[in-house]
């Protein structure tokens, strides 16, 4: 069960929705397996259809949860057009298997749907997320 605050959705939602037509990506923190912080990056990609974490933002996003002692919690995108489910580039470059994997889909603007998943080896289990 991946538990996310109802702030840190509607972020997500509201930050795919303003980078719409391109995904949106970002970073989650928590502290003791609880999120803290929602970090929103940059799309180095600048693509409707893949994401890629500016890197520099992501070196002080990770330089900034290593100074508070915050862990990696989840990683997020958003998919504009396709249902929430890691495509296979999301899978061939997940490369935090600690980390949970939010997938936000715009495909029905009126009704965009939070989706969470880990994914190891590029193997994707699904995750029930529960937003309050």
């Amino acid at each position: 069960m991946i538990e996310l605050p109802r702030s840190f959705a509607d972020e997500i939602v509201e930050h795919a929705r303003q980078e719409r037509p391109n995904e949106a990506c970002g970073l989650i923190a928590a502290k003791e397996g609880v999120p803290v912080r929602l970090i929103r990056m940059r799309n180095a990609d600048q693509s409707p259809v893949t994401f890629r974490l500016d890197p520099k933002e992501q070196l002080r996003a990770f330089d900034e949860m290593d100074e508070q002692g915050w862990d990696l919690f989840a990683i997020y995108h958003s998919h504009t057009q396709t249902d929430a489910y890691p495509s296979p580039t999301d899978r061939r470059l997940a490369f935090y298997p600690e980390a949970a994997y939010l997938i936000v889909s715009l495909a029905d603007p009126d009704g965009p749907v939070i989706r969470g998943f880990r994914i190891l080896d590029h193997e994707v289990t699904e995750e029930d997320v529960r937003v309050g």
